[in-house]
């Protein structure tokens, strides 16, 4: 009896134990003490309940409690609080606090609800601060432009610039500062009477760049632009004078063909009435021996008149036959002349 009820007993310890064991991985996995412990060994006062409210809250306390011990030790004035609603709100803490300290330590002056606003717009922030103190230089492709004399002239820039975190949010990007410089460019150069005067005096494209402002708007602070490159292109007047020559011998070459077309089309016409009159002249001719006809039957006309008739046709055609061979001896004779001299 005693030793079942010691067996008993033992059961009932090992249970408790286990219970406790297995109370104890709950708590310590779901309370992350170790990171309590370093918030407070690095002086960082934070209640543990805080933390536990953390995973009720469904945030990953050391995303809050890392950055909360990297602005205690840069002495930046930052609540848990505010770390924790930049958090919720689907910000990067740990850039955050990055770029708040960089910024610190340089001398800007950016305060945590600018850093927020910056960073949930989705930009780099760490990278905006790196680039307020190390400018950056941005390098343009090849910009064809065409100055007056109708030379074209290629360029390419280089422009360094600065971040400027008080336009940050809202301010366009590097493609808009490529873009308008890119239109300076092409002013400068279109302006230019020749080709020689961009060649000989490049800086010129950079001033007046610079004069137009193209900084504004934008999220940089335009330091300077520098003509990396300038090099000569093709005569584009020549070549838009030599498309406009094809062009309009094409459009003569079209109006030659039109004009040659209706004179093909009239002389068919002529043609076709020069038939026509032929055919009523035929058709005069065949009634001229039914009339003949008519007159011997009615007495109007005699067989002497007839036969008179016919032998001056006769005639007629023999006179015309002899006139056709003396032009031809005479032609010969010409061409014989011709020959011996």
């Amino acid at each position: 009896m005693y030793e079942s009820v010691q067996a008993i007993q033992t059961i009932i310890t090992l249970l408790i134990v286990v219970g406790v064991i297995v109370l104890l991985s709950i708590f310590f996995s779901f309370v992350p003490i170790g990171l309590w412990i370093s918030a407070m060994a690095a002086g960082v006062s934070i209640n543990i309940f805080t933390l536990i409210g953390m995973r009720l809250r469904r945030v990953r306390p050391d995303r809050i409690i890392r950055p909360l011990i990297k602005v205690s030790k840069a002495g930046l004035p930052i609540s848990i609080n505010q770390l924790e609603s930049h958090f919720l709100s689907g910000g990067r803490v740990d850039n955050l606090v990055d770029a708040l300290i960089a910024a610190q330590r340089a001398g800007l002056d950016l305060t945590f609800e600018k850093a927020a606003a910056i960073d949930l717009a989705g930009r780099d922030l760490f990278e905006a601060v790196r680039m307020s103190v190390t400018p950056k230089v941005i390098e343009t492709p090849w910009i064809s432009a065409v100055a007056i004399n109708g030379i074209e002239v290629k360029v390419i820039a280089r422009v360094t610039v600065r971040t400027d975190l008080q336009r940050l949010v809202g301010g366009a990007g590097e493609a808009t500062i490529i873009a308008r410089v890119g239109e300076g460019i092409v002013t400068t150069v279109g302006s230019s009477q020749s080709h020689k005067e961009v060649l000989e005096n490049p800086d010129r494209i950079s001033q007046t760049v610079l004069s137009k402002g193209l900084d504004s708007g934008t999220a940089f602070e335009i330091l300077s632009i520098d003509i990396a490159d300038v090099d000569v292109g093709r005569n584009i007047g020549a070549s838009l004078q030599i498309e406009q020559a094809e062009a309009d011998k094409q459009i003569a070459q079209a109006k030659a063909e039109e004009r040659r077309v209706v004179a093909i089309a009239k002389e068919q016409e002529m043609k076709a009435a020069v038939v026509e009159k032929r055919a009523f002249v035929v058709e005069a001719e065949a009634q001229v021996p039914m009339a003949i006809a008519d007159a011997l039957r009615s007495g109007n006309l005699g067989v002497m008149d007839y036969y008179n008739l016919e032998n001056k046709k006769a005639d007629t055609k023999m006179r015309e036959s002899l006139s056709g061979l003396n032009i031809d001896i005479n032609a010969k004779a010409s061409d014989n002349q011709r020959g011996r001299e």
